[in-house]
């Protein structure tokens, strides 16, 4: 009901068709990602149906959520592909907003709300929104003022009102303020730095700093910039190298001042007030004075979306780099024409696009960044250049591509394989579970790699089946029989890609989908057999 207002009159009947209308195009289109993207990432036109549908794009997404929302382990292709596409949609609207606040004056300081739209962008199917973060901070400001009233029942700030930006003048009454700020975000709420997990991007999503009660020097600070102002206290931001701070005035209004007129404030460290030379101290290097300056909202968004692009480019597991692409669509969005991120980005989308089943598209992508560079820095030629040569050589590549591969278990060829595609498994020396979705009767990587991998160490070295698996830290890999056993206590894989290759968890294997039974069109019988005759073994031995 949030959609509709109360004094608008509504056709219910009518609302009710055109629901039902989206939730029909909703569906059909979700059934056909799977045919048509099964062997590729759903590529950059991909959305292209989703993007001329008509009628309310809000009913469309509440088709989607409807989708998520079915039966826990029935449907996972359909929630696998309703999950890509409600992201993508949530992605565009909120990049589109970000945008426009981007085109916003520069005395126009709202750092909560750019810092929200970072958030939503990389956490699109979370429910979060600045209206709900900004009451959140209103709680803990209502708990600040009461504190503030046992110190000074008089205090100007106990008269303002939520939304009204006015300011204190003494600094006795601002300090009053702070220390009220500091007992309750540090002591009674128990806010801290995390120095314990301090590289982890949950500490730049200020939904997250919230739930968490932790965050990183910049999400400290913009946490603690927000509620000093809403009681008056005018702190700004300070872009300092290593640890962003707030830097409260002490000078006479209208004076010229200095970098020595400031108290500077560690939000990441409970609210310490440091001078000059303990800010140096903190970092452990010499500083000029312009480090010390106050910085516009930009310049604060860059540097949050500038951490999390360096997380993203240290991501080890998520072989998607979700993080990373939706790190570098921010910083581009803000300064278009980086000419080293638009360089990261094509080798990004190339390194996507040189799977065999990822997508074409990507490379036309790729293309159209690398011109765009070129046109913006010729002196990038000789990169430029390289990666040019080599998308094109996939090009080819793409073209003299055949049609599906079918392998037949019942083939002379697979008489070694023993697994199929669906069973849950254990690693034998390295203990993780995983699910199979493809095997190969010898081991089909190259030479560099099985020299890497130390395979010609096993028993049965690189000639012997190996399997394509699932594991559930989120990671893929390329598993050897020998060191592959059923697991006889199976569970549920957490890969955000099984519902990519499998419609259903039955509680002891995965159901391919049809797109993989295509691939594998007697493995199924096959499972069924294994299963059988594990939990057949299994009663023997409980008896």
């Amino acid at each position: 009901m949030k959609h509709y207002s109360p004094t608008d009159y509504v056709n219910w009947l009518e609302e009710y068709k055109v629901r039902q209308k989206a939730g029909l195009e909703a569906r059909k289109i979700v059934a056909s990602f799977s045919k048509r993207f099964f062997s590729e990432h759903v590529p950059c036109n991909g959305f292209s149906d989703i993007e001329n549908l008509e009628g309310p794009e809000i009913f469309f997404e509440d088709e989607l959520v409807c989708i998520l929302n079915m039966e826990g382990r029935k449907a996972l292709t359909w929630k696998y592909y309703a999950k890509k596409i409600l992201y993508y949609l949530r992605q565009q609207k909120i990049l589109n907003n970000l945008k426009a606040f981007l085109q916003q004056p520069d005395d126009y300081e709202s750092y909560l709300e750019g810092a929200v739209y970072i958030d939503q962008y990389c956490n699109p199917l979370s429910d979060i929104s600045l209206k709900d973060i900004q009451a959140q901070i209103d709680n803990i400001v209502e708990l600040v003022c009461k504190t503030l009233r046992g110190m000074n029942s008089r205090h100007p700030s106990l008269a303002f009102k939520a939304g009204e930006s006015s300011m204190i003048m003494e600094i006795e009454l601002q300090s009053q303020v702070l220390d009220a700020m500091n007992y309750v975000l540090y002591d009674q709420l128990k806010f801290k730095g995390n120095r314990m997990d301090y590289y982890n991007a949950l500490n730049l999503y200020m939904h997250q700093v919230l739930i968490r009660r932790t965050g990183i020097p910049i999400s400290m600070s913009l946490l603690y910039l927000t509620i000093a102002r809403q009681l008056g206290v005018p702190l700004e931001p300070v872009n300092f190298p290593s640890h962003f701070l707030l830097r409260w005035c002490q000078g006479a209004e209208g004076a010229t001042l200095d970098i020595f007129d400031y108290i500077y404030i560690d939000a990441f460290g409970k609210g310490k007030q440091l001078t000059v030379k303990e800010c140096e101290y903190l970092i452990g290097q010499h500083v000029t004075a312009a480090l010390y300056g106050v910085v516009n909202v930009k310049k604060v968004l860059q540097r949050m979306v500038g951490n999390l692009l360096s997380l993203g480019k240290r991501e080890g597991i998520d072989q998607s780099y979700q993080l990373l692409r939706d790190s570098l669509d921010l910083y581009l969005a803000m300064y278009p024409d980086q000419v080293q991120l638009l360089l990261l980005q094509a080798r990004l989308y190339f390194h996507l696009g040189i799977w065999p089943e990822k997508s074409f598209c990507l490379v036309l992508k790729v293309l159209d960044i690398l011109q765009h560079i070129q046109t913006l820095d010729p002196g990038q030629h000789g990169a430029v250049g390289y990666l040019v040569q080599h998308t094109l050589e996939h090009i080819e590549r793409k073209k003299e591509e055949v049609g599906v591969e079918v392998k037949l278990r019942s083939h002379e060829k697979h008489r070694d394989v023993c697994y199929s595609i669906g069973l849950i498994m254990k690693h034998k020396r390295y203990g993780y579970n995983c699910v199979i979705y493809g095997w190969d009767p010898t081991c089909m990587m190259g030479h560099e790699w099985i020299r890497n991998m130390n395979v010609h160490s096993l028993p049965h070295g690189h000639h012997q089946p190996f399997y394509n698996v699932l594991v559930e830290d989120g990671s893929c890999r390329y598993a050897a029989q020998e060191n592959l056993e059923y697991n006889v206590e199976p569970q549920e894989i957490s890969h955000p890609d099984v519902g990519r290759y499998f419609s259903e968890f039955t509680g002891t294997h995965y159901i391919p989908n049809a797109e993989l039974e295509i691939r594998y069109p007697e493995d199924l019988e096959s499972v069924y057999e294994t299963v059988q005759n594990i939990y057949s073994a299994k009663k023997e031995d409980i008896e």
